[in-house]
């Protein structure tokens, strides 16, 4: 096998590595397996045209991104369309969609881990045209994220502590907006707080992550309208894994959804993949089961 990766020196733990190192860590795990390796270390701002440039070379070969989940999303994006399998190495906070294939969080044990892995079929999803391997949000995420940039941070630590500062700010004005949804053919209007739509129904754990990543089905979560107070009570059963059992949630799975928001604010905000993007009046939002190839752990099993 042959492997390409292309690594976001500006990516959560790389920053504070010696990435030359790492590389050649990398190279001498794969060549031990038998395979082939080279690696490219780029900065956040070239890392799209660097997986592009890569995902192109001719032959068979494995495009691997090292970075947060928002490097993690642009190569999920690039190497679904170009039909190249994807290999996720973890390096930054959350990690979500490497959780979400089994892979080990500490670096070494995935790179392990991936070298004595095999390539299988996942599902990607898409909102118009815009691709994502984790989720597409409305309302509190995207109005918390938007707090959370005003602020500085530098570390990985610092980017939660900077989250908590920004949910504080946001649980003391929750939005409130109507919609038009249409599941599956089905039509619900509602007025809501929160809309979160997942590549894949969540699991049990504590952390938004699926247990399977190829039923080839959304998981669709609404918030009602939220008070503080109901807010406040939301992300406790969140943080201690129990919202299914909150009543102001309703989770639906569907295969196709239609939104519509008849009062869209200007300058309003969606989250894909936790990256803001404008949030159009109209958005359907498409589950494409068994397009992406991923390598994964020879142990696991996606179904």
């Amino acid at each position: 096998m042959k492997v390409h990766a292309v690594f976001n020196r500006d990516g959560g733990t790389f920053r504070t590595m010696d990435m030359k190192v790492f590389a050649e860590t990398a190279k001498q795990i794969f060549e031990q397996h038998g395979h082939t390796f080279e690696s490219e270390i780029v900065a956040g701002k070239d890392i799209v045209k660097a997986l592009k440039k890569v995902a192109a070379e001719a032959g068979e070969h494995v495009l691997m991104a090292g970075g947060g989940d928002g490097t993690i999303s642009a190569a999920a994006d690039v190497a679904w369309k170009t039909k190249v399998p994807l290999a996720v190495l973890p390096a930054g906070t959350m990690n979500l969609f490497a959780r979400a294939l089994k892979i080990p969080l500490e670096l070494n044990a995935a790179l392990e881990s991936l070298a004595g892995g095999t390539v299988q079929a996942v599902d990607i999803s898409t909102a118009d045209e815009e691709s994502f391997v984790h989720q597409f949000s409305i309302g509190f995420q995207p109005q918390m994220i938007k707090f959370r940039n005003t602020l500085e941070y530098r570390s990985r630590w610092g980017k939660r502590l900077a989250s908590l500062r920004a949910f504080a700010k946001a649980v003391g004005n929750p939005p409130q907006f109507a919609v038009r949804m249409v599941i599956d053919g089905k039509t619900i209007e509602r007025t809501v707080s929160a809309i979160s739509i997942a590549n894949n129904a969540y699991g049990q754990g504590m952390l938004p992550v699926p247990d399977v990543v190829d039923r080839g089905e959304l998981g669709i979560y609404i918030a009602g309208r939220l008070t503080p107070a109901a807010l406040m009570k939301l992300a406790f059963t969140v943080l201690t894994g129990s919202w299914r059992n909150n009543p102001d949630v309703d989770e639906i799975t569907a295969k196709v959804v239609e939104l519509h928001f008849p009062h869209l604010r200007r300058g309003a905000k969606a989250t894909i993949d936790g990256e803001l993007i404008p949030l159009p009046k109209d958005v359907k939002i498409v589950i494409h089961a068994g397009e992406l190839q991923v390598l994964v752990p020879s142990d696991v099993q996606t179904k």
